[in-house]
């Protein structure tokens, strides 16, 4: 069965929408859009294009050979689109929670995270070696179980479609219904932040359930506004810089560590690790904080109950909860 795909017909809207949100940015704050970042993103998201048209049957051929040796027949019925939408959506969950944790799939999605800026043509920021770093591996379960390549392919391609909006710091929050349920601006702007409270965290396509579910959950603060971007900033608008870096910096390192077990850490562990421990991992940065703030607060605590004068006690009531 033929399906069309789904991203090509919202291409026009997508277009659309970043035009309108430039037109809200220019009247409110004309320092959401940077253009030559604006024009890297855009070329990004032409290339990923053009990449997607010459691997992707390769992809799909994979898939349509797994689903030979499907589990069950499952059909084409309206219901089953619905089912495969929902655990398609955690099978993206497990893939982008590996981009971030293994840093030979960071390599590919750290394109994505790249600008310092976010807004909807951020959401075009793509990669162009998905393919090379075997991200499609993560949905074939799905072809095993039964579903046809066909009809994951249409469902991926919505659930694509529905990140697209996210990516916008014009929407605030949505009701809180639909906060609860569904990823959100205001959750996806948490999962692009550097700050460490941020790091690593609101890993959901479509719906935030799975991150409540599985720990990586962290609303965002108004106290804690998001800075945008990865913890080594790429310092540059270069194209092909922006779709490269990480694999040269993975190359380099596996070239120059001492050792295979040295050389296979620069690959499956998590972007920042080192065999010797000097660098930075987006854990150790937030362990780092959770201690800082912990400091903050025994200090904040002490000061509090210190005598401020001959003829004052201790206040037994205690130091007032520090904002943390």
């Amino acid at each position: 069965m033929h399906l069309p795909d789904p991203v090509q017909y919202a291409v026009p809207a997508f277009i659309l929408l970043v035009l309108a949100e430039m037109l809200v940015a220019w009247a409110r704050d004309k320092s959401r859009y940077e253009p030559r970042d604006t024009l890297t993103s855009l070329s990004l998201g032409l290339g990923s294009t053009v990449a997607g048209v010459i691997v992707g049957g390769t992809a799909y051929a994979i898939a349509s050979w797994a689903w030979q040796f499907r589990l069950f027949d499952i059909g084409w019925q309206w219901y089953w689109f619905v089912i495969a939408f929902v655990i398609d959506d955690l099978a993206y969950y497990a893939f982008h929670r590996s981009a971030h944790r293994v840093r030979w799939f960071w390599a590919s999605h750290v394109i994505h995270h790249s600008s310092q800026h976010y807004n909807l043509s951020t959401a075009l920021r793509q990669t162009w070696t998905g393919f090379f770093s075997l991200s499609f591996l993560f949905r074939l379960p799905l072809a095993l179980i039964g579903f046809h390549p066909a009809m994951l392919l249409f469902v991926g391609g919505i659930n694509l479609i529905y990140q697209f909006w996210i990516h916008t710091e014009v929407i605030d929050r949505m009701p809180r219904w639909f906060e609860a349920v569904m990823n959100t601006p205001s959750h996806h702007r948490a999962h692009h932040a550097t700050n460490p409270r941020y790091l690593d965290s609101n890993y959901a396509g479509v719906f935030i359930i799975w991150d409540k579910m599985f720990g990586s959950f962290v609303a965002e603060r108004d106290d804690d506004r998001p800075r945008y971007g990865i913890v080594r900033q790429l310092g540059s608008f270069n194209l092909f810089w922006a779709a490269f870096h990480e694999w040269i910096g993975i190359a380099k390192d596996v070239w120059a560590a001492p050792g295979l077990r040295a050389k296979i850490g620069y690959i499956a562990m998590p972007p920042g690790w080192s065999h010797d421990g000097s660098r930075e991992t987006s854990e150790s940065i937030k362990q780092q904080w959770r201690n800082q703030a912990a400091s903050r607060q025994k200090l904040g605590e002490e000061t509090w109950k210190k005598p401020i004068s001959s003829s004052s006690g201790v206040d037994q009531a205690g130091a007032p909860s520090p904002a943390g």
